[in-house]
C-alpha cells in the first residue's frame, strides 16, 4: 500500500499545484484587468469630450445652419415689426443671445461718386430680450461703422464677380455673407440671380432705377449663455466654459484636466473639464466590477474542474483501495482453508495406512473447510445480488420466539462457552422475509462471538416494537469499536485490525448487514465503546397481515 499512497500523494500535489497556479493566474488577471481599465478611463477623459462639446454646442450649430439663413427668405423685406417678430424667436429658442441689430439697407447709384453701388442704412433698431419681453430701440448711427463697410465692401466685390447663370456656392455664401467674430455674427440676406444682375447694372451704370432693399443683421452672442451638457458626467465632475488662456497654475488641487475649443464666434473659449482623481478612481472601480466577477467566476469554474479532478482521483484511489484489499482479505480467506484441504488430502494420500478415527478426522477437516469456502461464495454472490437488486424479499409470518430460539441454539452447538439470552416485548409475530432477517442474525451473532475477549462472550438480544417498527438489539460485551472507526465499518471490504481479526476477514460481513437492512427498507446503526462492548441496532417496519 506504500506505493498506492505514494500515487495518492502525488496526485494531491499535482491538484495542489494547479489551484496554486490559477490562483496567481487570477491574481494576475485581476491586475491586468484593473490596469486596463484605468488606462481605458484615463483614454475616455481625453476623448469623451468631444461629445460633450457637441452636445453643448448644438444650440449654436442649429441657430448659425438653420435660424440665421431664414433671413434670406424675407428677400430684404424685413421691416421693424417682422424683425422684432424674428428676434423674439431667436431669443426664445436661443437664449445665448442677447442682441440683436437690424440694418434695413438701401442700394442704388453712385456714378458721381464712381464707387459702383451705393449702399447705406436707411434705419437701424436694436432687439433686446428682457423679462420675457422684446424691448426695441431705434438707433441713428450704427454700433460699429467697421461691421457694416465689411459686409458693404463683400457684397460689392460679390456683384463684380458673380456668375450669374448658377446659384453661389456654399463656400461663396459663408465668405460673402457671413462675417463672424468673436462673439458676434453678422448676415446679410443673399440676393436671388435676378438681383444680382440688376445690382450689377446699377454698378456699372447701365441702369438707373430705384433703390433696392437688403436686410443686415448682427447677433451679439454671450458664450456663458450656453447651457453645458455634461453627458459623462461619470468622467467629469465638473465642466465650465473658460476663456481659451485660462490655465490654473497649480493644476486645481491634483486634479486630472483636459480643455476643448468653441468653434465660430465661440473661438475664443474653451470647455474647460476637471475630474479629481478619487473621481476617476471611483469609475475605474465601478467598470471593474463586471470585469473582477467574470475573472473570479472563471477562477471559481477552474476550481471546480480542479476539485472535480481530485475527487475523481479520491474515488479511484478509493475504488483501487476496496479492490487492492478485496484481493488481499479474499485471498487470504481462500488460502487458509486450501491449505488445511491440502494438507489433509496429502495425509490422506499418505503410503502410511490410517485408522478409522484418522480417516473421520480428515473428513470432518475437509467437509469444514469446504463448508467455510461455499459460505464465503455465497457471501459475495449473496451481496453482489442485494447490490444489483436481482433478489426479492419473500415475506412470511414470523413467530418471533421461534425464529430466535432457532439461532441461539444453532450458535450454542457451533459455540459451546458463547452465553445467550433475549427478552421479547410486546410482540409476537410479523411479516418479513426470514431468510435475509436470518442472515442478519447469523452476521450479527458471529461478529459478537469473534470479537469478544475468551471470557465475555455474551450476547443480549432485545426486540420490541417503537411505534411502526420492530427493532433488534444486539448488545455484547466485546472489545468495542473505536469512535473514529465508526464510520468506516458498513463499507465493503473494510476491516478493522486487531488481536482477535488476525485470521484476517474478507471485510462483507457487516457491509453485508447494512445493504440487507436498507433491502428490507430498514437500517442499522451502532452504539459502542472501547473494552465495553458493542450494541447493534436493526429498525425494520412492523407489518401484519391485512
Amino acid at each position: 500500500m506504500k506505493a498506492q499512497q505514494s500515487v495518492y500523494r502525488k496526485n494531491f500535489s499535482l491538484i495542489i499545484a494547479f489551484l496554486i497556479l490559477i490562483s496567481v493566474t487570477f491574481i494576475i488577471a485581476l491586475f491586468i484587468a484593473y490596469s486596463l481599465t484605468s488606462k481605458y478611463v484615463e483614454n475616455e477623459f481625453a476623448a469623451k469630450k468631444i461629445d460633450v462639446l457637441e452636445q453643448t454646442i448644438k444650440p449654436y450649430n442649429d441657430f448659425f445652419q438653420n435660424r440665421i439663413p431664414e433671413i434670406t427668405f424675407y428677400q430684404g423685406y424685413l421691416d421693424s415689426a417682422s424683425a422684432a417678430k424674428y428676434s423674439g424667436s431667436v431669443f426664445n429658442d436661443y437664449p445665448f443671445v442677447v442682441r440683436i441689430i437690424f440694418y434695413d439697407v438701401q442700394i442704388g447709384s453712385d456714378l458721381e461718386a464712381n464707387r459702383g453701388l451705393d449702399i447705406g442704412i436707411k434705419s437701424i433698431y436694436e432687439y433686446r430680450y428682457k423679462n420675457k419681453e422684446i424691448i426695441g430701440d431705434k438707433k441713428h448711427g450704427p454700433e460699429n461703422y467697421n461691421d457694416f463697410t465689411a459686409m458693404a465692401n463683400k457684397l460689392n466685390s460679390f456683384v463684380t464677380f458673380a456668375d450669374t447663370s448658377r446659384e453661389p456656392t456654399q463656400d461663396e455664401k459663408f465668405k460673402t455673407f457671413y462675417d463672424i467674430r468673436p462673439e458676434k455674427i453678422t448676415y446679410l440676406n443673399i440676393p436671388r440671380r435676378e438681383e444680382v444682375k440688376r445690382y450689377r447694372e446699377l454698378q456699372k451704370g447701365t441702369y438707373r432705377s430705384s433703390f433696392y432693399k437688403q436686410n443686415m443683421l448682427t447677433f451679439i452672442l454671450n458664450q456663458y449663455a450656453l447651457k453645458v451638457k455634461n453627458t459623462h458626467p461619470e468622467l467629469y465632475r465638473d465642466v465650465a466654459i473658460k476663456p481659451v488662456v485660462y490655465d490654473p497654475l497649480d493644476n486645481e488641487n491634483n486634479n486630472i484636466t483636459t480643455e476643448a475649443a468653441f468653434p465660430g464666434a465661440f473661438s475664443d473659449y474653451k470647455l474647460y473639464f476637471s475630474s479629481p482623481k478619487d473621481y476617476l478612481t471611483t469609475e475605474t472601480n465601478r467598470r471593474f466590477m463586471p470585469i473582477g466577477a467574470m475573472v473570479l467566476l472563471i477562477f471559481c469554474f477552474l476550481v471546480l474542474i480542479g476539485w472535480l479532478i481530485y475527487r475523481n482521483l479520491n474515488v479511484n484511489m478509493k475504488l483501487f483501495k476496496l479492490q487492492y484489499d478485496f484481493i488481499n482479505n479474499f485471498t487470504h480467506e481462500f488460502k487458509t482453508p486450501i491449505s488445511v484441504i491440502k494438507i489433509a488430502g496429502s495425509n490422506l494420500r499418505g503410503d502410511s495406512d490410517l485408522s478409522e478415527r484418522q480417516r473421520k478426522h480428515y473428513g470432518k477437516i475437509l467437509d469444514e473447510e469446504a463448508d467455510k469456502l461455499n459460505e464465503l461464495m455465497n457471501k459475495l454472490l449473496s451481496f453482489t445480488q442485494l447490490e444489483n437488486k436481482s433478489i426479492s424479499i419473500k415475506k412470511e409470518e414470523i413467530d418471533i420466539e421461534d425464529f430466535v430460539k432457532s439461532y441461539i441454539e444453532t450458535f450454542r452447538i457451533k459455540y459451546p462457552d458463547f452465553k445467550m439470552n433475549y427478552k421479547v416485548h410486546g410482540i409476537s409475530n410479523f411479516y418479513s422475509d426470514p431468510v435475509l432477517l436470518g442472515s442478519i442474525f447469523q452476521n450479527l451473532i458471529e461478529n459478537a462471538y469473534k470479537y469478544s475477549n475468551p471470557r465475555h462472550k455474551d450476547l443480549y438480544m432485545n426486540i420490541s416494537l417503537e411505534k411502526r417498527n420492530i427493532v433488534f438489539s444486539f448488545k455484547d460485551k466485546g472489545i468495542g469499536i473505536a469512535k473514529e472507526e465508526i464510520s468506516n465499518i458498513f463499507k465493503k471490504f473494510y476491516r478493522i485490525e486487531n488481536q482477535y481479526n488476525q485470521n484476517g476477514s474478507v471485510g462483507l460481513g457487516l457491509a453485508f448487514c447494512k445493504e440487507l437492512a436498507n433491502f428490507m427498507n430498514g437500517e442499522i446503526t451502532v452504539n459502542s465503546k472501547i473494552n465495553e462492548g458493542s450494541e447493534f441496532i436493526v429498525t425494520l417496519p412492523y407489518e401484519t397481515a391485512e
